[in-house]
């Protein structure tokens, strides 16, 4: 330990670290809003470059599926698997699938060329003219400053300090514990995108990596107060992200031990096994001793801040080639069959015995909304808020919250990462959320009104 306590290794951990606190778990005001800098600042820099976003997004998922395509089909010899441009083109025929369908769907919502339930302004439009700009800027500067999080020591002091608590809790390393606040109080995509570095980085095993990234990318304050303004109930805001809050934590406590992901493996991405004994505190150390004793090693690993840096860069082009191209492609298509067809009022119909057996008033119209959120998670509150009844309104609210998974964003973009989950996994993990959720929330609502 005394060979590890330097001036140098103290300010490599504490100056990278308490910068990267800052920067994705400080709350600040921004007017009315609470939210985090990171955020703040992808706002600004989309504003910076709104004239010609929308044009960068396309040319950029036009580019990953070209790219795709050339190196897939040619298989150029300078392009190695294991290289960066190998794992970020060289893809399975799905995935390449996937990316060109996302650059069609590019093409025709700019152009506004094929049929309009591809481009209107409750499908793709919505998708590229509102969703894709925010999600460009928080990918470049979520990724660029990642590092801060990862490389300096901060998870490893915050694992094991929290060990204690997710481990019993949760089955999860105490480090998963950044992830949840980072997507609390500022983005559900940021905490995606840190859950997937750190599964790529040997960090998180393939059933941690699932359980992290399906239940603690957990919906923003900020947009909580969205959805329950949709709604016309925010001067009930206080129960109402209560009732989030507590079912959430519900939730992560019961669905990680179901199917599908109690049958992830705990291997690591290269098939690896972690070491049983890794977490545990060395007999004559206290935990806390042992926590800065691991920061102060990684921090004395950091060699060239160089090397963070080009770390940094390739994070957010791994998000802005590989992600992009999936949500647009993946989010235009849920939203095409939720606005379109009724496939979701069909799936919504078995819910109606269970909310009449909760006594949720206008059952009927509430199981319309219930599976749509699966598409989009601000469409339930978009399609009950016609609906009179204000429990009905406040239960259906807070559950699409609590889903916490939806293909035009979060959905998309754990399929589009390599954490290890399909649409069908992702789609039973959210009915398994409906399912566990809608009691709490529904005890709640009748203590409330």
């Amino acid at each position: 330990m005394k060979e590890l306590i330097s001036p140098r290794n103290l300010l490599v951990f504490l100056l990278p670290s308490l910068l990267g606190i800052f920067i994705f778990m400080f709350p600040i005001s921004q007017g009315s809003d609470l939210s985090i800098p990171v955020a703040i600042m992808a706002k600004s820099m989309q504003g910076f470059v709104a004239s010609i976003i929308i044009e960068m997004i396309c040319i950029l998922t036009i580019a990953s599926a070209l790219f795709t395509v050339v190196i897939n089909v040619f298989q150029p010899k300078f392009i190695l698997p294991n290289s960066f441009l190998g794992s970020l083109f060289m893809v399975t025929p799905v995935w390449m699938l996937i990316r060109c369908l996302g650059a069609a769907f590019a093409v025709l919502i700019y152009t506004k060329s094929g049929s309009e339930m591809i481009w209107s302004s409750s499908t793709g439009g919505m998708l590229l003219n509102d969703l894709m700009p925010i999600l460009f800027s928080v990918f470049i500067l979520a990724g660029l400053l990642l590092p801060l999080l990862l490389s300096f020591g901060l998870l490893e002091l915050i694992g094991t300090l929290f060990s204690k608590i997710m481990r019993p809790l949760f089955k999860l390393p105490g480090r998963s514990a950044i992830d949840c606040t980072t997507s609390w109080l500022g983005d559900g995509t940021v905490g995606v995108l840190l859950t997937s570095k750190q599964y790529e980085q040997r960090i998180y095993t393939e059933r941690e990596a699932a359980v992290v990234g399906t239940t603690f990318s957990a919906v923003s304050i900020t947009f909580s107060l969205i959805v329950i303004a949709q709604v016309n109930l925010l001067h009930l805001f206080v129960p109402f992200y209560a009732a989030v809050c507590l079912s959430g934590f519900v939730a992560a406590l019961i669905v990680p031990r179901l199917p599908p992901l109690r049958w992830k493996k705990d291997v690591y991405i290269d098939g690896t096994l972690p070491d049983p004994n890794a977490s545990e505190v060395p007999d004559g150390e206290n935990i806390f001793t042992h926590a800065f004793k691991l920061a102060l090693k990684r921090a004395s690993e950091v060699t060239s801040f160089v090397e963070v840096l080009v770390q940094g860069l390739k994070n957010a082009l791994e998000m802005l080639f590989a992600v992009i191209p999936v949500v647009l492609g993946i989010g235009t298509l849920a939203l095409i069959a939720a606005e379109h067809t009724p496939i979701f009022d069909w799936l919504g119909q078995p819910f109606v015995p269970y909310l009449e057996l909760l006594q949720v008033p206008e059952a009927e119209a509430a199981a319309k909304t219930v599976v749509i959120g699966f598409a989009d998670m601000f469409l339930p509150a978009i399609l009950i808020a016609s609906v009179e009844n204000e429990m009905t309104r406040f239960i259906i609210a807070a559950l699409s919250i609590s889903q916490l998974i939806y293909l035009s964003e979060v959905g998309a973009m754990l399929l589009g990462t390599k954490i290890p989950v399909n649409i069908l996994d992702l789609f039973v993990i959210f009915l398994l959320r409906t399912i566990v959720t809608l009691p709490i929330i529904t005890l709640i609502a009748h203590m409330v009104f």
